[in-house]
């Protein structure tokens, strides 16, 4: 019965009698959506300046769909689809051929599937074809479900060893009382256990229709040839006669505040608040948001100052959802293991419920709104990111509301922000954990889903933002447009192009210390990055955050022993004041005593939940293993206790120290790439980084593979339901060895890809064991040290299992080699994936930035991928014979094991 329905589907869509015809709805800002008469719905979004293309097709189904029984229904639905269908049956196999990067994804209110793949005419044709495969012709076989179902259930076990996600989940299950939001998306164990595959076809085939589906295409393709090949594919797929009801359920105002405790094994404290509020499409929804930045943001939100500053929490966060039908706002403190939860917990709810109280200010909502209208804007020049984001506004109602959203911040007033806080942040409208009867009950009325519709119709949008020049990313192009230049010791890379929105992305590392010079202050290279963010001598961390965001810039600042790294994201006419305020702190950092307290607190709250997280804990115990340093060593990797009592010690006399005698441009790699003029920008990048001295000397800090021993150990961690298999081996070895392409191009086949290596496909695919199992190579250009990583989650009741199947895997690999076909289809998806990897500016300005550190030029990448073409079996068969041997590995397996005391296997 089955099978013939597949057919008759299969043979409609190669019969084009029957298309369907593409009508032009509208067009909004530089996006047109269209319709076939089936009731699909297409947006179009090009793009020239990026050298991919995105097909995303989002069907209008989530858990908020699902009934008695079928919960996380809709995301095993989204496993099942990768599984194949009668045309594309390895459906993995056939992105990863095309070096595509994909996914797809389960909410509340839809699935999503994607795929972003190197422009061509054949790839553009195949993404098309395949989502409308299988939309409708996906196999839905019982044997997949079950090995499938397996790793959605490790990956419901993931979930179930973070702390915040699980408060969250059940904070939500207890807000919600009727009302499918209030079950998780990842459903409920037993139904994902048990559902029958029948009940799993027959919902599919209910949603999976296209006129219940978005399909959008973005990037660099020709629009009539997509609308071709959409009406060729899609089209011939008849309209569905069933009708699809609308869920009618509506969540009743609360009738009192709730409460739930969660009492589970780990090192940090939790306390977090739920409040019902009106739907994404509402117009109350952008005060909200504006209203959540208020209170959360670093550093100026209102929570973050009265917890924070405060030393009372180690961090805030907070979030306003955005659903189809009225959502909820969450924040959520985390509190050290010594702090008074008590304590925080009134605090605040004093300061969320009071928020009417104290009306925010023109300052604070100003603040927020640009914000939020800098990311908003951010995003908008990414079009494969927005390509993926119209999914949630589509899901709401309709993709123009990712629009009328960026309108309404734009103008909301502080009198609105007060409003909304009065109507939603009220006690009986409130889920903390606790329940305490009341004689005189409030009841807070969430307004109703407004008719989007008619929200929406004849919206017109702005001017499109302006587009990008086409830009071929082959290593040899890239080349010939490179400027570079040198200020003092920092080298320059310029890499000026037209780009969508006119973004521009920096990268910049100052090199210092040597190996000997910075034993002293290897904690306080760890903190220098972040203090350096946190203020200059003229402007306070909100200060400078505020002059960030008026100037459309985001910017993150990390640091090792011996290096610290900016990146920043603005556009052209921005990018002289961002240049200006990077100046201030690079030049001026403040490196405020108080703002160390603040970061002090957040790693150790951070450290101490890791005492209990198997992957932490293994991960920091391979690294441990495989890095053989004395503990007075920058390279030492300390245990999570002892890196607790470095931050407890650090002084800040220790950074400011470090900042003085040690940061200059005497070393350094500055890269830039995007819309900017260099002769314009050459004289800021010299007042940044010229005469500036320092009294330390420089000297690369070397890495070489170091002995160690091979061996097992295991990491019990108690109750938490998913554990972690990490292996390692290093080897003296670079990235310009001989062997080095060999070896790239067997770690591809074995393990780089979850869904189509020899690892994905053993052990999730076929076995159904871990939602997520694969390997790593990688290789250093300046250090002799190279090193093989596999990894697996997993079931701790699956433990002997997995071991024994990595250690079959990695054996018939060594035993039998790689198969021509195997070769020819790694060298298309890596290759694939290299070009897909610089269509990302952030991405190439990195790039960029490290071939400067190591003394190269983009002529290293066309060299590597000649060699990467000429590869055959038996030259990949050798070199991971000599390299990747079991023997060798050092194996970690941490979880909470029925079996402890039974040792590891290699």
């Amino acid at each position: 019965m089955v099978l013939g329905w597949l057919v008759a589907l299969t043979l409609l869509i190669g019969d084009r009698t029957l298309l369907a015809e593409v009508k032009k709805v509208t067009s909004v800002e530089g996006i047109t959506e269209y319709q076939l008469d089936n009731g699909l719905k297409i947006l179009l979004f090009p793009d020239p300046s990026r050298p991919t293309v995105t097909v995303n097709l989002t069907v209008f189904v989530g858990s908020r769909h699902e009934g008695y029984g079928e919960t996380g229904m809709a995301h095993l639905l989204e496993h099942m689809l990768f599984k194949g269908t009668p045309t594309h049956q390895n459906i993995p196999k056939a992105l990863a051929e095309r070096g595509a990067r994909f996914n797809g994804t389960t909410w509340v209110d839809r699935t999503n599937y994607w795929e972003t793949l190197p422009v061509s005419d054949e790839n553009l044709e195949f993404a098309i074809r395949l989502e409308a495969d299988r939309l409708v012709n996906s196999l839905i076989r019982r044997e997949d479900l079950a090995s499938e179902m397996t790793v959605v259930r490790n990956e419901f076990e993931m979930g179930e060893n973070n702390p915040h996600y699980i408060l969250s989940q059940r904070m939500i299950a207890v807000a919600y009382e009727w009302h499918n939001y209030g079950k998780a998306t990842i459903g409920n164990r037993s139904d994902i256990e048990r559902v029958p595959v029948e009940n799993l076809r027959e919902f599919y085939r209910k949603y999976y229709q296209p006129d219940n589906a978005l399909l959008i295409v973005a990037g660099q393709f020709d629009q009539q040839k997509a609308l071709q090949w959409i009406e060729k594919y899609f089209g011939a797929i008849p309209r569905p006669s069933r009708r699809l009801p609308d869920t009618y359920t509506e969540e009743p105002p609360q009738d009192g505040e709730r409460c739930v405790v969660l009492r589970r094994v780990g090192d940090v404290q939790l306390v977090g608040l739920v409040y019902h509020i009106c739907a994404g499409a509402h117009p109350d929804f952008a005060a909200v948001d504006v209203l959540n930045q208020i209170l959360t943001a670093t550093p100026a939100g209102r929570l973050y100052k009265a917890l924070v500053e405060t030393r009372k929490a180690a961090s805030v966060s907070g979030n306003a959802y955005a659903f189809r039908e009225p959502g909820i706002i969450e924040f959520m403190v985390e509190v050290p293991k010594t702090g008074n939860l008590d304590e925080v917990k009134e605090i605040l709810i004093r300061e969320v419920e009071e928020f009417a109280n104290k009306p925010p200010s023109d300052e604070e909502v100003e603040r927020a709104r640009q914000q939020l209208l800098k990311d908003w804007e951010l995003a908008w020049t990414n079009s494969q990111r927005i390509a993926i984001q119209l999914s949630e506004w589509a899901a709401q109602g309709d993709w123009r509301l990712f629009f009328v959203y960026r309108d309404r911040v734009e103008k909301v007033t502080p009198k609105e922000v007060r409003e909304v806080a009065s109507k939603y942040l009220r006690r009986n409208n409130r889920t903390l954990g606790m329940y305490i009867p009341t004689t005189q009950p409030e009841r807070v009325a969430i307004p109703s889903t407004p008719d989007v519709a008619a929200m929406v119709r004849g919206y017109k949008g702005r001017d499109t933002i302006t587009a990008g020049e086409v830009f071929d990313v082959s290593p040899a192009s890239i080349e010939q447009r490179l400027q570079r230049a040198q200020f003092n010791g920092v080298k320059v890379i310029l890499l000026p192009k037209k780009t969508r929105g006119q973004t521009v992305h920096l990268h910049l590392t100052l090199r210092f210390g040597t190996a000997e010079s910075l034993k002293p202050y290897a904690t306080a290279s760890e903190f220098l990055g972040d203090l350096m963010r946190r203020g200059t001598r003229t402007l306070s961390y909100q200060q400078l955050q505020d002059e960030l965001d008026k100037a459309r810039t985001r910017l993150s600042v990390s640091s090792d022993p011996g290096e610290v790294t900016f990146r920043l994201q603005t556009t052209r006419n921005n990018l002289p004041r961002a240049l200006e305020l990077l100046r201030l702190i690079l030049r001026e950092p403040a490196l405020s005593d108080s703002e160390l307290e603040i970061l002090r607190q957040q790693y150790i709250a951070a450290l101490e939940q890791q005492l209990k997280d198997p992957q932490a804990l293994a991960l920091r115990s391979l690294r441990r293993q495989l890095n053989a340093y004395p503990p007075d060593d920058v390279r030492y990797i300390p245990t999570i206790e002892e890196e607790i009592a470095r931050v407890r010690a650090l002084k800040i006399e220790e950074v400011r120290e470090l900042y003085r005698s040690f940061l200059s441009s005497q070393a350094g790699e500055l890269a830039i790439v995007g819309d900017f003029d260099p002769v314009l920008t050459k004289p800021q990048l010299a007042a940044l980084i010229s005469d500036w001295k320092t009294v330390q000397p420089y000297a690369r800090i070397p890495r070489p593979a170091t002995p160690y021993k091979p061996g097992c150990e295991v990491i019990v961690t108690p109750d938490k339901a998913n554990a972690v298999y990490l292996a390692g081996l290093v080897f003296p070895l670079s990235d310009g060895d001989p062997l080095y392409p060999a070896l790239v191009l067997g770690d591809y086949i074995l393990g780089n890809n979850t869904l189509s290596s020899r690892l994905g496909d053993r052990i999730r695919e076929k076995e159904g064991l871990s939602y997520g199992v694969g390997s790593r190579f990688s290789a250093a250009a300046l250090n002799q040290r190279a090193s093989f990583l596999i990894y697996a989650i997993y079931n701790p009741q699956n433990r002997e299992r997995v071991e024994n199947l990595i250690r079959e895997e990695i054996e018939k690999l060594r035993r039998e080699g790689v198969t021509e076909e195997e070769v020819e289809r790694a060298k298309k998806g890596w290759l694939e994936q290299q070009r897909v990897a610089r269509t990302n500016d952030a991405t190439l300005a990195s790039i960029l930035a490290e071939l400067a550190y190591e003394g190269r030029t983009m002529l290293y990448y066309q060299e590597l991928e000649s060699r990467i073409r000429q590869l055959r079996p038996q030259e990949i068969h050798q070199a991971l014979r000599q390299y990747l041997n079991p023997e060798k590995l050092f194996v970690v397996v941490a979880g909470d094991f029925p079996n402890p005391n039974k040792p590891a296997s290699r």
